[in-house]
């Protein structure tokens, strides 16, 4: 065994989510170990936009969000697949910081507070036995009486699982594949830019040091059509959209690849799987156009945070804590994902997707409904 001690939470990956719940655990007093299988700093395919809301959250935590001057967030326009743009206002306004800045600032702060954590280790297997989890790792067994799920849209340990998303997994034109780039392009500070395209929709937005997102979603099915080369179909498909023609013909990309992930599903999932409770994209996926996962991300693990605590000061059973925790998961965030995965229905088409923009920008208070039903009010 790599480690004979016992703790009292073990965190499955180190997105936000996991960083945030082993930081607020650990300031806590609790003993808490977190695997990642990467190393940090490394670039996730993720949206860069943070709501305003979380900055108190963020500071609490011991992230000074002021200090490091990012980039700030106010109006969202979005254009349909022939060019036509629209803008409305960002009700709480927000702010771009790179995933690759803010998981390692967070990763640095989880080590000050005592998180032992252990990067470029994959887990192979958690069993929960004897009212406690065994954590099985290429260093070993760990031992924890609590075990969270924070590892993303999917892993190793959905498949071993047979999580009930994947048997829900549809065909090509119901799974999705997210491509990332960081660029160098005169996009206005203030605006995020969602750029809808046949199939899909790309969003662009500042972050720091002068960089900006470029972050889109589409089909497997549109990859497929274009003999599964991203290079084509950025230049036949993304390319339709005038914007994205002038984007793609004039930045500067400052990544020899594109970072890109597959099979991204937006099926719902449970919040609790074998006693382990799933915080972040392992709990439920908001589509990319809501603009706000990193803030959802953070949200969960703040729940988590309160029922873990519930649990390991004995004012909760383990039973009590996974029911608990589910339903506010639920309450907090269900209504958000499937108002989201309907949203996106009106997107990557000509005449809906037209439809859709025009009747958000005839009825300014239905577009900041839909605004503010995906996007805010999370802490």
């Amino acid at each position: 065994m790599a480690d004979s001690v016992n703790y009292d939470l073990a965190i499955i990956g180190g997105g936000l989510a996991g960083l945030t719940l082993a930081i607020q655990c650990a300031q806590a007093g609790d003993r808490v170990v977190l695997f990642e299988k990467k190393q940090y700093p490394f670039h996730k395919v993720c949206g860069e936009y943070i709501s305003n809301e979380s900055k108190p959250f963020l500071e609490r935590l011991g992230l000074s969000v002021t200090e490091l001057n990012l980039p700030s967030i106010s109006t969202l326009q979005v254009s349909s697949v022939n060019g036509q743009r629209y803008t409305f206002p960002l009700p709480k306004g927000g702010f771009g910081i790179s995933r690759y800045e803010l998981d390692h600032r967070l990763y640095q702060l989880a080590l000050q507070k005592g998180v032992v954590v252990y990067t470029g280790t994959k887990v192979q297997d958690v069993q929960f036995q004897n009212d406690q989890f065994v954590i099985s790792t290429p260093l070993g067994e760990f031992v924890s009486r609590l075990a969270v799920g924070s590892y993303g849209k999917r892993s190793n340990l959905d498949s071993k699982w047979n999580r009930s998303f994947l048997q829900r997994n549809g065909n090509a034109s119901t799974n999705y594949i997210g491509v990332k780039y960081h660029i160098k392009f005169p996009h206005p500070e203030p605006v995020i830019a969602l750029h809808n395209f046949p199939d899909g929709y790309c969003g662009i937005s500042r972050i720091e040091d002068g960089k900006s997102c470029l972050c889109y979603l589409t089909t497997a099915a549109n990859l497929n059509k274009h003999q599964n080369d991203i290079g084509q179909m950025e230049r036949e498909s993304l390319c339709c959209n005038p914007y994205l023609k002038e984007l793609f013909s004039n930045a500067q990309f400052l990544y020899k690849q594109p970072l890109v992930i597959a099979q991204v599903s937006f099926q719902p999932k449970t919040q609790v799987e074998n006693h382990m409770l799933m915080v972040g994209d392992s709990a439920g996926l908001i589509t990319p156009l809501c603009g706000n996962g990193m803030s959802m991300a953070m949200h969960s693990g703040l729940i988590a945070f309160q029922h873990v605590q519930a649990f390991l000061r004995s004012q909760s059973t383990r039973q009590q804590m996974e029911q608990r925790y589910a339903r506010q998961w639920q309450r907090s965030f269900s209504t958000r994902l499937m108002t989201g995965r309907i949203v996106q229905r009106f997107t990557g088409s000509g005449r809906s997707t037209d439809l859709f923009l025009n009747t958000m920008n005839q009825f300014p208070a239905l577009a900041q409904a839909v605004i503010r039903s995906t996007s805010s009010n999370f802490f």
